[in-house]
């Protein structure tokens, strides 16, 4: 007899009215495109997925479908490819259905999305969108309906999702983990519960469960019933205008997000209610400009039954970055005029004669254009030229023998799998014979752009901090195009702090850099020792991967510092702009084996 898994109801899950809000508009109306939910572990985000399944309709084949995709899921997995075992045994081409196939009529679920390759999400926001899923490969035509609710979840420590790819995303929400003692209490009390007797517990919700899904059931129906008057499609985009969205498919989540709040109301009409509700869903990954204190949020009210009433808190403030200071609040002139402190010379004795001073915050200036083409002459374009780079392993790729005899096992590594679909159909003239196809080898650039920051006080001179963090801006811009990852540490006040964790490189880095503080003195070996570090757990994670170092410094540090080369290709931005440089930034250029890189170089007069 088989395991029946029996999964926790939907109506038992404790408070993140927000989020059920949003999977039930997407299970009514799954032309929404989906829903993505950003928050940490153990916040119920897998749960309330599974969990939504059991409040579909059943379709012809039994219950509705809960498909998960997995992060290492093939393009063909997904898709669909030829039937195998048709070809074996019956020589004929046959289209075997993918996970897409499996998934019409009910959930798709996609765990770590913001870890699934691009060209997979992008095949999946694809078919959500339209409903169909078409597989064009090899001389095969297919095309079958697949309409489903799709549901990413991610945590943002883990990395962000590319900001084009998010936007295809129809909802979005950041699930808020602060629970009360009340609250965290009901929930383990459930979570026993229904551990100790999962049928008893589900009978225990029954009632809430059937009323959940003939509510949505019957919003379903009523979908094609509805109106819009032309005052509220007006309404819909000024409010897309007014927070500065790009194209318009917050224009149009937005209507299908209130045509299915309103059936969900039972109405006939759209109201401004209906827009209020689904608004911050709508924009929460789109907006490019700050809402207002008077706007709603998505802030849940655990008290609420789902859809909850529209939120009353804003949180769609730009957030401040994760090592910003309280102090940084304040203005600048304000902050190095209270609570300052005499000056003190440096411990480490590692700067020029460099004196603490209060904490200060700088906003980046123009990003520098001659920059990028300079580092473009220096490291190439992982993107188009993988090899332009040292990987971490520091080997050199061997030369190959063109004459010389190589087995199957060395051409297939040498041109990638073997390419079964194209294999199987070139081969049937001749069956059982197999003229072997094999898949281009994907030439996929892995780089990290490690930037180490000086943040010291030394910076603050002629505004240099804010041109150090407009090069920091040209850097991660040239990442982001690549689809290339960025990590940024900064060195100041005595101390070393992360400012970015690896992640891919983001759209909008400038709230961050201008959130970091400038203060103190130049750790200089600190932060190569660290960088170091750095390499070595990248080195065991990923030998494969390119790593280009940038150092961006005044040089005001008499650190010696030849000990301490990286082994990766560097280059050291020089920042100084004194009248009369003291030079080392090309003696601590050298001592490192990197190339030196003056900004003044660029015409900047400095």
């Amino acid at each position: 007899m088989s395991h029946i898994q029996l999964d926790f109801p939907f109506a038992a899950v404790q408070g993140q009215a927000a989020f059920k809000k949003a999977l039930i508009l997407t299970a009514i109306n799954p032309l929404i495109g989906g829903v993505l939910v950003s928050g940490p572990r153990g916040s119920a985000k897998s749960t309330l997925a599974r969990a939504l399944a059991n409040l579909l309709p059943a379709n012809t084949d039994g219950p509705c479908p809960f498909v998960s995709l997995p992060l290492a899921t093939s393009l063909e997995m997904l898709t669909g490819t030829l039937d195998i075992e048709q070809i074996l045994n019956n020589r004929e081409l046959t289209f075997s259905p993918g996970l897409l196939s499996k998934a019409d009529g009910g959930i798709l679920y996609v765990d770590e999305v913001n870890l699934l390759p691009d060209h997979l999400i992008d095949q999946l926001l694809d078919v959500a969108a339209s409903g169909v899923n078409r597989v064009e490969r090899d001389g095969v035509s297919h095309a079958h309906r697949s309409v489903f609710s799709l549901i990413g979840t991610m945590n943002p420590d883990e990395g962000e999702l590319r900001g084009q790819l998010k936007d295809r995303f129809g909802l979005m929400l950041h699930l808020d983990t602060q629970l009360s003692i009340a609250q965290r209490v009901e929930i383990v009390r459930s979570r026993e519960a229904f551990d100790r007797d999962p049928q008893a517990f589900i009978d225990q919700h029954q009632q809430s469960q059937l009323q959940l899904a003939e509510q949505i059931k019957l919003a379903r129906a009523q979908l094609s019933s509805i109106s819009c008057a032309e005052y509220l499609r007006v309404e819909i985009a000024q409010r897309c205008q007014q927070a500065g969205v790009e194209g318009v498919r917050a224009d149009i989540v937005m209507y299908r997000a209130a045509l299915a709040h309103c059936a969900w109301r039972a109405a006939e009409q759209i109201s401004v209610e209906d827009i209020d509700a689904v608004q911050d869903l709508v924009l929460a990954h789109r907006r490019t400009i700050a809402a207002s204190d008077n706007q709603q949020g998505n802030h849940s009210d655990d008290n609420s039954q789902p859809p909850p009433e529209p939120p009353t808190q804003n949180n769609h403030a730009k957030s401040k970055g994760a090592f910003s200071r309280p102090a940084s609040d304040q203005s600048p002139e304000a902050s190095s005029n209270q609570g300052a402190k005499p000056p003190t010379a440096p411990s480490d004795g590692s700067d020029w004669g460099e004196m603490q001073v209060p904490q200060k915050t700088l906003v980046a200036s123009e990003p520098f254009v001659g920059l990028s083409g300079e580092l473009n002459h220096l490291f190439g374009s992982a993107k188009h030229n993988p090899d332009s780079s040292s990987d971490l392993s520091g080997a050199k790729k061997a030369a190959k023998n063109s004459s010389s005899p190589v087995n199957d096992s060395e051409r297939s590594s040498a041109k990638g799998a073997i390419n079964w679909f194209a294999t199987v159909r070139q081969s049937l003239d001749h069956w059982p014979a197999l003229n072997l196809r094999y898949q281009g080898k994907k030439q996929v650039a892995n780089v990290l752009h490690l930037v180490l920051l000086d943040t010291s006080a030394s910076t603050l001179a002629q505004q240099l901090s804010a041109r150090a963090k407009a090069c920091v801006l040209e850097i991660s811009k040239r990442a982001y195009i690549g689809r290339e990852q960025l990590q940024i540490v900064g060195f100041g006040n005595a101390e070393v702090q992360q400012i970015l964790a690896k992640v891919r490189a983001p759209k909008e880095l400038q709230p961050l850099l201008n959130s970091v503080d400038v203060a103190g003195g130049t750790p200089l070996r600190q932060v190569l020792i660290q960088a170091k570090k750095i390499l070595a757990a990248l080195l065991k994670s990923s030998a494969s991967m390119s790593v280009r170092c940038y150092l961006i410094t005044d040089g005001r540090s008499r650190a010696q510092v030849g000990d301490l080369q990286l082994n990766v290709p560097t280059v050291l931005i020089d920042i100084e702009s004194s009248g009369v440089k003291r030079g080392r930034g090309a003696v601590l250029a050298e001592q490192l084996a990197a190339h030196y890189l003056p900004l003044q170089a660029f015409g900047e007069s400095l």
